[in-house]
């Protein structure tokens, strides 16, 4: 048996064994089979078997002890920001306020047509475009890129968006927030999102375009942002409506909004930038 470390079998080991511990069961607190265990039951080599519990100790869902083995960690990692679709716009700007952001890059650039459509813009309009990783305790689980109208973008500086969310400084310059659409998909990591994500190249990601209209239908932010779906959900509330034979799923009266983000223990919490 080789001792060369193959990736693609070591991320196959990683999930599988991720899934055990998030469906609970491995519980929290239990060993793991050692290394020799591990490497002869799924016929890999030590080495791979040692690359796949890395990258579970690197999210914190596990805990290497000299001497002692493996175990898994409780809680079991950092769980997931929560994002509620009823509670959309009011949603994000506590959101932003309860994690941290490093900006890639702020520039102003013609608006790509795609942009241009979406926002309704007029021709030859130019946008401010940013890239920003957000962060929960210190963390990385979302790469955002935006594109605001540069009527509304020339509002605010960089410094700005690296310690306000955006939604408040285009409320704060007069812009209100009226209504939104969104897609939601799925999609890989490419090699700038993985890095930026700490991730491989080829990771799952979710994918969510929104456009943010504001009261008289002009465009005012678009937004396309990649999100670590093992530390971002999505959630809905939804009742049973309707007369009999005709009942359905219909989405709740929205809740009064709060952060919904949960940290990993303190021993592993990380301080944010």
């Amino acid at each position: 048996m080789t001792s060369a470390i193959e990736p693609h079998k070591a991320r196959r080991l990683y999930l599988l064994l991720r899934d055990q511990i998030s469906s609970g069961r491995l519980p929290p607190g239990a060993r793991l089979p050692g290394e020799p265990v591990l490497a002869a039951e799924h016929g890999l080599a030590r080495v791979t078997v040692r690359r796949a519990l890395d990258l579970l100790a690197s999210e914190g869902l596990v805990r290497r002890r000299a001497g002692s083995g493996t175990f898994v960690q409780g809680p079991a990692g950092a769980r997931p920001v929560v994002g509620d679709l009823p509670n959309l716009l009011s949603g994000l700007i506590a959101m932003g306020r309860a994690t941290g952001v490093r900006i890639l890059s702020f520039e102003y650039v013609a608006a790509p047509t795609p942009i241009a459509e979406a926002l309704l813009l007029e021709p030859g309009e130019r946008v401010q475009r940013s890239v920003r990783v957000r962060l929960i305790d210190g963390q990385p689980f979302s790469y955002l890129t935006t594109h605001v109208p540069e009527r509304v973008g020339l509002s605010y500086s960089e410094a700005d968006l690296a310690a306000t969310p955006l939604l408040s400084l285009m409320e704060r310059s007069g812009v209100t927030a009226d209504r939104a659409t969104q897609a939601i998909g799925a999609t890989l990591a490419g090699p700038e999102v993985a890095q930026a994500l700490d991730l491989e190249v080829g990771s799952a990601l979710i994918d969510l375009t929104r456009v943010v209209f504001d009261p008289s239908g002009r465009g005012v932010e678009h937004l396309h942002a990649l999100y670590r779906p093992d530390r971002y959900a999505f959630q809905m509330d939804l009742v049973r409506t309707g007369d009999a034979g005709e009942r359905r799923w219909t989405p709740a009266v929205p809740r009064p909004v709060k952060a919904e983000i949960k940290s990993r223990p303190a021993a592993h919490r990380r301080p944010a930038p």
